[in-house]
């Protein structure tokens, strides 16, 4: 294929004016429509927001490309910003650019131009003919594009070494800083002819969505155009780009870095999103407000005054932290007050506080069986459960999702192991569907097997008070009931509730509870005051029940056919691209609901995860369900 065949496709992606994203390859024609593909899908997963204008510019390279051999590349270790900055002035003045403090604080001034500024580094005059546009560097990539027409997934250290290479091998340039504006990414880069490129891994705090580039020139005032058309004209394709794995300090990491591409590839990254409001439901996102159907505090009691007050109170008087174990310093009264409620409120002998419900689950199945037991697990159980059972080198017999039929059939096969366990989700989270809890119970009664059912999703959800399985069925109890104080409570932490030999037991045999420095008064009293707030307002249960009965009829109306037997409710729409570009398109209605894919659920089984509040207007629901509607049909008919 000769040159001729060549193509330059560039994104540029905005918000309200404001530059989100942008990247550029240089492909053979038969790449062009992937890698224009993955360029767009690119722009719609940025960390600072889903975009509402995106331009894509595809450009024949009718020329020769000319070839440039990449810098030499060392890494410069730093653990905090500020260190990063005082490393980035330090290489300047090595390179012999004396003012490089001054040209530091000038930095912020790039951080609204669409490009960089063109810096003279010996008057700090700005070269750039346009100060709102600034110089923009373009037309350039790394030669394995050309050699393996690559899809232009996002790799922020390729693509940097490539810009840096082109830039210092303009007339007249003389260095670069270059700080990225991606608020997950916060490392940057100082680049001269001489030093080569020198990347600072902290240069900037993370989630701060600042960035910005200076090109530092050092030449006549009637080179200035030459260096501009060189930049912003010259195709360039730079060779020897250094994979991670040839950088000595990153050595180790370079598998790591192909892992995450390829994820990105298949749709299964993920991003931290940053709430800028207390967990409610709304919140401001990207500086918009944002109705969110995500929170698992449904009870709206994470935001209540009287809880807000009790962990403040707490702070005060108790401190931010218990500074031990709980077998060594780290048990205070609120701790064993908040385990002597959730006995109470679960109608249980004793109870036993973890600093997480992940923790919870590791540490009541690893202490309780081990080698020469079996576990016998349902196939949805949460992530919890199955590393807990993996860590307890027990037998693990996986049954079919709710069938206590196979689960009858599996225990009949462990007459010989010392112990059995049974271990359910009482509300499975991504399906929203209830345990058969009386059925579940006289089976491993039958069977002379530990019965373990996490309510996790069910405490504050189901039964008339929010007590949970036992209460909604009018039942007994599981022998370990697993709960956590971070969703319907509000707080934080993860709970075992049993009889009292249970719990002695697991205070001295459970790994976490033992080694882990424990909870912190201020969530602990936070979450007994929920509790209060629970039994005293109980028709909170009875609004978030109401809430989902109106949301699933309402997505009906719609033509979504979805139940739930919670406050989860599933909408499944199967491919995991699909199911992002659908999350996607309702925030840009002003919507927040997750998607959820592989691994957390089955591949093929993607799905938008919806769950309710009882804080939740009807009006808010039904705005919801047809834009749910609206935009699933809009993302099917696409595939």
């Amino acid at each position: 294929m000769s040159e001729e065949s060549y193509y330059s496709v560039k994104m540029r992606a905005a918000r309200g004016g404001a530059h989100i994203s942008g990247a550029e390859k240089i492909v053979p024609a038969s790449a062009v429509p992937k890698v224009a593909s993955v360029l767009v899908e690119r722009a719609l997963t940025h960390a600072k927001g889903v975009p509402d204008f995106i331009n894509l510019k595809v450009e024949s390279q009718e020329g020769s490309l000319s070839r440039l051999k990449a810098l030499k590349v060392t890494t410069h270790a730093t653990r905090t910003a500020a260190e990063g900055r005082a490393v980035a002035a330090e290489l300047l003045r090595g390179a012999g650019i004396g003012r490089a403090d001054e040209i530091l604080a000038r930095f912020a001034e790039s951080h609204s131009m669409r490009g960089a500024m063109l810096l003279d580094v010996d008057t700090l005059e700005c070269l750039e003919p346009d100060p709102e546009r600034g110089v923009r560097a373009t037309y350039m990539d790394d030669v394995s594009s050309l050699q393996k027409g690559t899809a232009g997934g996002k790799n922020h250290y390729a693509e940097a070494i490539v810009l840096a290479t082109k830039v210092q091998n303009a007339p007249g340039v003389v260095g670069e800083i270059c700080v990225s504006d991606d608020p997950d990414y916060v490392t940057g880069y100082v680049a001269t002819r001489e030093l080569g490129y020198r990347r600072i891994t902290v240069i900037k705090e993370k989630g701060d969505p600042n960035g910005g580039r200076i090109f530092l020139y050092r030449g006549p005032r009637d080179g200035v155009a030459e260096t501009i058309r060189f930049l912003e004209q010259t195709p360039v394709l730079v060779t020897d780009v250094p994979v991670l794995a040839a950088v000595r300090e990153e050595h180790r990491f370079d598998q790591l870095a192909d892992a995450l591409a390829a994820r990105e590839k298949a749709g299964l990254s993920r991003y931290c999103r940053t709430l800028v409001a207390p967990t409610g439901p709304t919140a401001i996102v990207d500086g918009r407000e944002l109705l969110v159907l995500a929170s698992n505090d449904y009870l709206d009691l994470a935001r209540d005054p009287r809880v807000m007050a009790a962990s403040a109170t707490a702070a005060r008087t108790w401190g931010a932290g218990s500074g031990g174990s709980r077998l060594t310093t780290g048990t205070q009264p609120p701790h064993v007050r908040l385990e002597s409620s959730l006995a109470r409120f679960k109608g249980t002998e004793a109870a036993l506080v973890y600093g997480t419900g992940y923790m919870a689950n590791v540490g009541a199945i690893t202490a309780l069986v081990g080698k020469g037991d079996a576990i016998l697990s349902d196939e949805l159980n949460h992530a919890s459960i199955i590393d807990g059972c993996r860590l307890s080198g027990a037998d693990v017999l996986v049954y079919r999702h709710g069938d206590l039929d196979d689960l009858d059939r599996k225990l009949s096969l462990c007459r010989e192991h010392r112990r059995r366990l049974v271990v359910s989700d009482g509300v499975f989270s991504m399906d929203g569907d209830m345990l058969d809890l009386p059925r579940f119970l006289e089976i491993t009664r039958r069977h002379d097997a530990f019965s373990m059912v996490d309510e996790a999703h069910a405490t504050g959800v189901l039964g008339g008070t929010g007590r949970g399985l036992s209460e909604h069925f009018g039942c007994g109890h599981p022998d370990i009931l697993m709960g956590t104080l971070s969703k319907a409570l509000g707080s934080e932490g993860g709970f075992i509730c049993g009889s009292q030999l249970l719990i002695d037991y697991l205070r001295n045999v459970s790994r976490p509870f033992i080694f882990s420095t424990s909870p912190g008064a201020p969530a602990l009293e936070a979450a007994t005051a929920a509790l209060e707030v629970l039994e005293a307002e109980p028709e909170r249960v009875a609004r978030l029940r109401e809430n989902v009965a109106l949301f699933v009829a309402e997505l009906a109306k719609h033509g979504v056919e979805t139940r739930s037997e919670s406050a989860i409710v599933p909408i499944l729409v199967g491919d995991e691209k699909a199911a992002l570009a659908a999350s996607a398109a309702l925030e840009t209605q002003g919507i927040l609901v997750p998607a959820i894919r592989y691994p957390t659920v089955a591949r093929g089984a993607a799905r938008l995860r919806v769950a309710l509040m009882s804080a939740h207007e009807p009006d808010q629901l039904c705005r919801a369900a047809a834009a749910i509607a609206s935009c699933l049909k809009t993302t099917q008919g696409k595939r």
